[in-house]
């Protein structure tokens, strides 16, 4: 049985979901995530609440990354990061933004 490598990143396009669904979905797609897989959200607004909603339920299991903050078009890289380093927030993470990729970004808004 072949696994997903621990640095597996799989896009999230919340845009085809119903408004009503998004946040179920989105703990869901998070919560099947192991230790050092990403989810990389894409979205049609830039999502703070849920941002923070993350925040509350996960603490500093899951790291958050701004790639893409247009008015039309969001892209957020969601890791999941069981060992988090230690006084790192969510909100520090989420504000430092992108560093993965070639040429100084994340490579996901390419």
């Amino acid at each position: 049985m072949n696994h997903p490598s621990p640095e597996a990143t799989y896009v999230f396009d919340a845009r085809g979901i119903a408004k009503r669904f998004r946040h179920a979905a989105i703990f869901a797609a998070l919560e099947s995530l192991d230790h050092g897989e990403t989810m990389r959200f894409v979205n049609d607004h830039d999502p703070i609440p849920l941002i923070n909603q993350i925040a509350q339920r996960y603490g500093n299991q899951i790291r958050v990354q701004y790639c893409e903050r247009g008015p039309e078009r969001v892209i957020i890289d969601f890791a999941v990061r069981l060992t988090a380093s230690e006084g790192e927030t969510p909100a520090q993470t989420a504000e430092a933004g992108c560093s993965g990729g070639g040429n100084g970004g994340c490579g996901c808004s390419g």
